[in-house]
């Protein structure tokens, strides 16, 4: 399995504890990162203080990918691109010149057709069109990664880029599901507990406030309750993005599996005979 990611931490947000669980049960697992992370911002206080953080964000950021690795238990490859920030603004500034996001298609993707031919996943693990959420490089992680399922296996494409291998399943994240953070926030509410997601809720309700969300429905959900603490210690190594009182920790473990113990995906292709619902990534593989 290969899931393809834009910056480091976003392995950890997003299908942390699939990966998880399928690397204990022994399956290769690898997290391909775009871009280093470098035009990130410092999202938990608690470090601010730590002097690597104002001299080399870089260097850190692969530290703290490093240990989220080892975490989960999966493999990582760096894809070698620059982050290209998250340009704000009315209108938007150009984004910088040769960022990962301002790259050709074919440019960009060609480290990752190339690591599909050596690590030859059966399956890949990308996001939807919008990117889960409209930063430019996770629209273009999106991209490089539908263009790698598409072409790894075509014989006439990225020539001299290693030898054609064709996954077999293209999935696309569903971290970012409404109908779970409904339910969740619903479970809290009940429980007397105070729910971070209302105002998150309104959000996705409201066409106006976010009109890249696409409507795609969930087709597979893999039970992911024993591997929860996983992903909670992975988020954790990010630590100059994830603070430990942030909205990732707002529901209790134990609630969660008991209202909703899955990842969501969204089987986008297959070239095995497979149907919805599944509960496996691997479902008409093994």
């Amino acid at each position: 399995m290969l899931a393809v990611h834009a910056h480091p931490d976003d392995e950890s947000s997003k299908g942390a504890a699939t990966m998880a669980a399928y690397a204990a049960a022994g399956a290769r697992v690898m997290v391909a990162t775009a871009t280093g992370g470098e035009r990130g911002d410092l999202l938990n206080e608690e470090v601010a203080e730590v002097p690597q953080l104002h001299r080399d964000l870089p260097g850190l950021r692969r530290q703290e990918m490093a240990r989220a690795a080892a975490e989960l238990g999966i493999e990582h490859v760096w894809l070698g691109f620059e982050d290209s920030g998250l340009p704000e603004g009315d209108p938007t500034p150009p984004l910088p010149a040769g960022c990962f996001a301002d790259l050709p298609l074919e440019q960009a993707a060609l480290p990752l057709v190339r690591l599909v031919r050596r690590f030859r996943p059966h399956v890949i693990v990308g996001y939807d069109e919008s990117g889960g959420y409209p930063h430019p490089d996770h629209i273009m992680s999106h991209r490089i990664a539908k263009e790698a399922f598409e072409a790894a296996g075509d014989p006439d494409r990225y020539r001299g880029v290693g030898e054609p291998w064709a996954p077999q399943k293209l999935y696309y994240d569903k971290a970012f599901n409404p109908v779970r953070f409904r339910a969740i926030h619903e479970a809290l509410e009940e429980a007397g507990m105070e729910s971070p997601f209302g105002d998150r809720l309104a959000r996705f309700e409201d066409p106006e406030a976010m009109p890249w969300l696409t409507k795609h429905e969930v087709t597979t959900q893999v039970p992911i309750g024993p591997f929860i603490e996983h992903r909670d210690r992975a988020l954790l190594a990010h630590r100059t993005q994830v603070a430990p009182g942030s909205f990732f920790f707002a529901t209790p473990n134990d609630l969660l599996r008991r209202i909703w113990p899955y990842d969501d995906y969204i089987l986008v292709d297959s070239r095995v005979e497979s149907s919805a619902p599944e509960d496996d990534l691997f479902a008409g593989l093994r």
